[in-house]
């Protein structure tokens, strides 16, 4: 479990293949930047972009972990060296400053405005059909592995498209310094609109 408040930017520095006949997922070596490790051990999870994964290897202020095939189908930023947003487990007892994440990608949007507006930044995304029925007004969504709130929502024919306002330390704290428009992101739907859909399937099939 996660807070979608992101503690640090590392960065990608190495990707390698793993050993498999078929279609294979990849390490990765990550340098940590100014996320502490020193509680992590082996075993233990950490957000990526969004994109929980666990500890395999780690020697400070490297780590290791190993993404899926199917992890990288459904994922963006994983397969390349770069920044990445980072964000440890949450532990019992630290303050839920974002709301609670779980670390699962439900999709891929798009980026299709961000630009200063004011003492802000506006961020527009396109957001996928399976992902746009839990986009609400000032609703929870996690991008990239930030928690962010939604200021509107437009629907469309193929999803819809959000609208966020970023304050600057967001940006200035996170990868979304380096956004621009067409870049993709990864989309957690907030949790609670995932039982909320279940609870109301299931009331119309009683």
């Amino acid at each position: 479990m996660f807070t979608g408040i992101v503690r640090a930017v590392g960065r990608i520095t190495a990707v390698e293949p793993l050993p498999h006949d078929g279609p294979a997922g990849i390490r990765l070596t990550i340098d940590a930047g100014a996320l502490d490790l020193r509680h992590v051990a082996i075993g233990d999870s950490i957000a990526i972009q969004g994109a929980c994964m666990t500890v395999i290897s780690l020697d400070a202020p490297h780590f290791q972990v190993e993404v899926s095939q199917e992890s990288l189908a459904c994922t963006v930023g994983l397969a390349e060296q770069g920044p990445v947003n980072l964000e440890g487990a949450m532990r019992l007892g630290d303050t839920l400053d974002g709301h609670m994440v779980l670390g699962h990608v439900d999709g891929v949007g798009t980026i299709t405005r961000f630009e200063p507006v004011g003492e802000s930044y506006l961020l527009n995304i396109r957001v996928p059909e399976n992902c746009a029925k839990y986009m609400a007004f000032k609703g929870s969504v996690t991008i990239n592995g930030v928690s962010l709130t939604v200021n509107a929502v437009e629907d469309g024919p193929d999803g819809c498209e959000i609208s966020i306002n970023l304050i600057p330390h967001t940006v200035s704290a996170t990868t979304f310094q380096h956004a621009k428009a067409g870049q993709q992101v990864n989309i957690e739907v907030d949790m609670m609109a995932r039982y909320v859909e279940r609870m109301l399937q299931k009331i119309k099939l009683n």
